[in-house]
Parts: structure tokens; sequence; C-alpha cells
């Protein structure tokens, strides 16, 4: 592994999720992995799990950590090439991601899209920058179209609480209040359409279907109520449009799930990445139910960095 941005890099899935699970269960019995080692966390977006779970992955690895809010913690950061720099930006990119490389082993990434420019956005414009300027390794904190972390955190969660050989997984759009990006249900499909003991199934209204690299190998079923029959995890999550890009083009309350939704389910287990609008996307009955493994899923989030960390480290 070297750099950590999707599930191509992931190489033997198989590998790296027992050795998450190892790491879960002995996350103190790496510590000379990370020993005299720094990671540095950039964040050019708000984060809670990530920002909290990176640190602690890093100190359960014997690592130290930084953390940077860019353009609140440091000067404002140019992303154009060859610009004049005469206007507000201070600092470019190119010379912030150089002197960051110079204090970490590991760099650590957040950005998040415009949802305004689609070819920006899944362009991995300011991403592609960092990573051509650095000269460590980088980890995905999160792109504008991606959120690997999160998927290989909801992986291990359905690993470890799994009763079957094989299980179905269903995604379904949720509706919002506001207009959010495809990465984590990029991610997610980027991941479990992969999977060879899951069957994964996408459910959505019609004009939310995502770009077809992340969704190919998984069954499209836009009757929410038929993709939930039979399906033993279901993972909730709101996005906009990809199609008429960043678009809310409907918000249909029917689609919140329910326990009457749950009960079409085998039982299903329930996961979400997490923040939440409770009684928008989900009701509280779902979210707190006993099948609900959101806060161990959101748990998860260290051992996945942990476990990326290990591998670039070691």
């Amino acid at each position: 592994m070297k750099n950590f941005t999707s599930f191509a890099d992931a190489g033997d899935y198989k590998a790296l999720l027992q050795q998450a699970l190892e790491i879960k269960a002995n996350p103190y019995g790496y510590q000379h992995i990370g020993r005299n080692k720094t990671v540095g966390l950039i964040f050019f977006n708000p984060s809670l799990r990530t920002r909290l779970s990176s640190v602690k992955a890093a100190y359960n690895l014997g690592a130290q950590a930084w953390v940077l809010n860019a353009g609140a913690d440091s000067w404002t950061l140019e992303m154009a090439d060859g610009a004049v720099m005469n206007g507000g930006t201070q600092e470019h990119i190119k010379d912030a991601i150089a002197v960051m490389s110079q204090y970490c082993d590991v760099l650590g990434v957040r950005t998040f899209p415009t949802l305004k420019d689609k070819a920006e956005d899944y362009g991995e414009v300011v991403f592609s920058k960092i990573l051509q300027y650095a000269t460590v390794p980088v980890i995905s904190l999160e792109s504008a179209t991606l959120h690997p972390l999160q998927s290989f955190a909801d992986l291990i969660t359905v690993a470890e609480t799994k009763q079957k050989e094989r299980v179905k997984v269903v995604l379904t759009w949720a509706p919002h209040v506001r207009a959010l990006p495809q990465c984590v249900p990029n991610s997610f499909c980027d991941w479990f359409s992969e999977i060879d003991w899951v069957d994964f199934v996408i459910t959505h209204p019609e004009g939310y279907e995502l770009d077809p690299k992340f969704t190919k190998g998984a069954r499209i079923e836009y009757d929410q109520k038929k993709a939930l029959e039979g399906a033993d995890y279901v993972q909730a999550k709101n996005w906009s449009s990809y199609l008429d890009y960043g678009q809310v083009l409907g918000n249909d309350p029917a689609w919140m799930l329910t326990p009457e939704h749950m009960a079409l389910t085998d039982g299903a287990k329930f996961l979400h990445c997490l923040p939440v609008r409770r009684n928008v996307e989900v009701s509280d009955a779902v979210l707190d139910a006993p099948g609900s493994l959101i806060i161990q899923e959101a748990g998860n989030r260290t051992i996945s960095m942990q476990t990326v960390l290990h591998e670039l480290l070691k």
C-alpha cells in the first residue's frame, strides 16, 4: 500500500480485513509500528468522527499526531497552478503540502466537493494536487467523491456481526433537508460491490442514480420496499443527484426508514455513517433499536484508520 484513497488501494481486502480484526482484538499490540512516527491530519471542512478516530488510531499505534484546519489554523491556500497571487490567498498548496510532508510520516487529508462543478469534483482536482505534491503516503479522510475509511469501517462492522456466510446488504437513499455529496454512497458501493460474500442492492428514487463506475456489480431497485425484502444489513444515506449534479430532485418523506420498513427485512442490522438527521433520514425507533449498529460502526472508524496506518507505516 502506497496511499489509501479507494477500495483499489486495499489490495487483498480479505487480508486487510483480517488484519483489522486482529488489531481490534489487540489495539495496543502494534505500537512498535508507530514509535517515533508522526501522523499529520489536514481538514478542509468540519469533522467529528474522522478527526477524533484518526488521532486515537495514531496514538493506539504509538505514533504522535497533529491536526490542522486549513484556512482557519493556517494561511489561506491558493489552488490554481500558475496563479498570480495578488489577491486573498497567501500560500500555494504546492508549497504547503510539500512543507507539511516534512513534518509527518503519513498525511491524512479531508476535502469536500463543491456540488457545483461535476468535472472539478469528479476529477478530484484538490486531492490530486495533494497527491502530486506530498512526499509521504497520503490517506483520504474523505475526498470529493469517496470516503474509504468509512466504508472500510462499515465492512469491519458487517464482518464481525454477520451470522451467515452470505449476507444481503442494501444501501437505501434517505431524505434530507440539504443537498449532500455522493462521497459516502459512492464509497460504500466501491467496497461492497466487490465483496464476494455480499449480495449488494442499491435503492433510491429515479434520478438519484450514482456514477456507474461505482455501482457496477450491484443490483439497482427503485422500489424501496422490494429492495429491503430479506436484507441482513441496511445502510441509509442521503445524496444529491449525480446526473443533475448537486440538485435535490425530490424529498419524499416516505423514504425515511421506520420500523415498518425494517420489518420487511430478515431482522436486518442498521448502519449509518453519522451524523444523521433523526426523524428526517431515519426514525428514532430504528436508530435506537437493538439492531442499530451506528455506535459500533463509529467505533470501527478507529480500527479502519489504525489498520491503514499500520500498513503504511510498517
